[in-house]
């Protein structure tokens, strides 16, 4: 079906059961303001609907939840110089994800697939976020010389290991499958072929759900259980070298030589080295001053301070650059301005 013959947000009521359906699938299901505007609505709708108890936030296709934000939309506002429309973007994808993370009922997420950016942060906000062996989950905006928003610089300090959120925010390493409960972004792992079963047996519990947020997430625990997969392995060594390398570093310059002195014996120190050298040095200075800021802080205050560093970034040259460069042309050559992290690291943002 052609994109515009259906609406982008497919919206199911049953008694005490909200299903909302993100629904560009030839897009992967990337956001735009229209999108955010309908998703919006309906949670207006499920606040004010006394006997409603569930909200499950799906997809439509196979390949993914949500891509992340609609970026070529976006570009194309900031080629025009329309900086306003892109600061109405992220100023109410915003509020949509900060009211997820406050919404007094109980959310669920299936994260089939790809999700990954703005996906994230729509799934971050939820109680039980389902991950499946078929996803992947990242945050790599530093790549299209922009910086994990969407209370990413927060949020991942509640959720992963130490080091964690400075690696996956900065490098945009994709968590695969059993690898985003272990890390913590999803909090169980379903088959992908169960996902029917589990979504069928939500809209029909919804309605012995207790009206109490508390009791109804301990009952919606027990539905889920019998259908997840067991708890990943740990990962020790992993994440000793993740904490070691990424955990409370204070500039990029220290994270940079860190990597450099074990590159030599490790190829994985190489292979993470080099991918941070592909990546914009503002993005990448201005995505740790932004951890470092917002570690331990409120989230409304987490949101407000990447409001501000995503109208400085939307109009800085790497913005453009990184989607011409990844998106558009796809050359993968951005002429990143500054070109290093030793011009970048010397500048002062009022982030």
């Amino acid at each position: 079906m052609a994109e515009g013959t259906s609406p982008p947000v497919l919206v199911e009521r049953r008694p005490a059961f909200l299903g909302l359906a993100l629904n560009r699938p030839e897009v992967i299901n990337t956001i735009n303001l229209k999108m955010v505007r309908l998703l919006r609505l309906a949670l207006d709708e499920a606040l004010a609907a006394a006997d409603l108890r569930l909200v499950v936030l799906t997809a439509a296709g196979d390949r993914g939840f949500c891509a992340g934000g609609d970026l070529k939309a976006l570009a194309r506002a900031v080629q025009a110089g329309n900086l306003a429309e892109s600061g109405r973007f992220f100023e109410e994808e915003y509020a949509l994800d900060l009211m997820l993370h406050q919404f007094p009922k109980a959310v669920v997420v299936l994260a089939d697939g790809i999700c990954m950016g703005g996906g994230l942060g729509l799934a971050a906000g939820a109680d039980f976020i389902i991950a499946t062996e078929h996803t992947r989950m990242a945050m790599p905006e530093t790549r299209i010389g922009f910086f994990p928003d969407v209370g990413a610089t927060g949020w991942l300090f509640d959720r992963c290991p130490p080091g964690y959120p400075e690696f996956l925010a900065l490098t945009g390493y994709e968590l695969q499958g059993p690898e985003c409960v272990r890390v913590g972004l999803a909090t169980h792992l379903v088959p992908s072929t169960r996902l029917p079963e589990l979504r069928a047996r939500l809209a029909v519990g919804a309605s012995g759900l207790s009206p109490k947020k508390e009791e109804a997430l301990r009952q919606l625990k027990e539905m889920i259980q019998p259908l997840a997969a067991a708890p990943p392995p740990p990962q020790p060594e992993m994440d000793a070298w993740v904490a070691e390398h990424f955990a409370d570093k204070r500039t990029m310059a220290e994270i940079m030589a860190s990597l450099n002195q074990c590159r030599v014996g490790r190829k994985f120190c190489g292979d993470v080295f080099e991918r941070l050298h592909e990546r914009s040095p503002t993005a990448l200075a201005v995505t740790l001053r932004l951890l470092r800021a917002n570690q331990g802080r409120p989230l409304p205050e987490v949101f407000a301070r990447e409001a501000r560093a995503a109208r400085f970034m939307v109009a800085h040259p790497d913005y453009l650059e990184g989607i011409r460069a990844r998106i558009l042309d796809k050359d993968n050559k951005p002429r990143w301005r500054p070109a290093t992290l030793t011009e970048v690291e010397a500048r002062d943002w009022d982030l």
